[in-house]
């Protein structure tokens, strides 16, 4: 499996992508600049975390325009995996591969620290390795990810089940006390509807190691593999 790793201006957690795929899952993996207009033929691409354009006017506002982005949104369209973390979510968001938006933090305040967060649908492709309901320990790091969409949009959101992870406390309760940033319903990684593309503010390259602590994150990434390998012998 080919993975794109697409690097912009103020990127940050793009090396820490590409070590968990080539070093710890032993995955063919490259950096694919943001000016380029080619993803190399690549089976799935990552949208890493950071400060896009310096997080000019909002995050991921300027990235969306990116020369590299109609290829991200082509690879959307034909159903390949797209991965978009904390900053990547918020370009999802503002290139409209995912619905709704990432605003302040409500506290106004920077959160960097690691969280619960359960699992809401394990039968994903981003979700397969984990169990309903589980509670997951990864860290988070962003001032703008508060998820807000209108009302219609979340009932939508829950009714099909695109909402695969929520903020919760140890014991797995949504609580406001256990929301980090605000974000409505506790929302913390939707899909689009055909289920091909992510956007989560946690990051799981962060948490897919034990010597950092947890390697919670790891299953995202060996869903995806999973749900990959069973596409491919389907088409053969």
């Amino acid at each position: 499996m080919r993975w794109a790793v697409i690097q912009f201006p103020g990127s940050n957690c793009d090396q820490d992508v590409l070590h968990v795929l080539q070093n710890v899952l032993m995955q063919e993996a490259a950096y694919v600049w943001h000016k380029a207009t080619s993803l190399n033929g690549a089976d799935a691409v990552v949208l890493p975390g950071g400060f896009s354009y310096g997080d000019y006017l909002r995050c991921g506002a300027i990235a969306r325009f990116s020369p590299i982005m109609p290829a991200v949104k082509k690879a959307a369209a034909q159903g390949k995996t797209v991965l978009g973390i904390c900053n990547g979510f918020q370009i999802l968001c503002e290139a409209g591969l995912l619905p709704g938006i990432l605003i302040r933090n409500a506290s106004l305040h920077f959160r960097c620290e690691a969280i619960p967060v359960r699992v809401e649908h394990p039968a994903s492709r981003f979700t397969r390795d984990y169990l309903a309901g589980q509670v997951l320990r990864l860290p988070i790091a962003h001032g703008e990810g508060h998820y807000v969409a209108d009302e219609a949009t979340l009932d939508s959101l829950f009714q099909h089940k695109q909402v695969l992870f929520t903020y919760c406390d140890a014991q797995g309760r949504n609580t406001p006390a256990a929301n980090p940033n605000g974000s409505q319903r506790h929302i913390a990684g939707i899909t689009n509807r055909a289920g091909n593309v992510l956007g989560l503010m946690p990051h799981p390259e962060r948490a897919s190691e034990k010597i950092l602590g947890s390697d919670d994150g790891l299953g995202l990434f060996t869903s995806i593999f999973a749900s990959q390998g069973e596409a491919l012998a389907r088409a053969g």
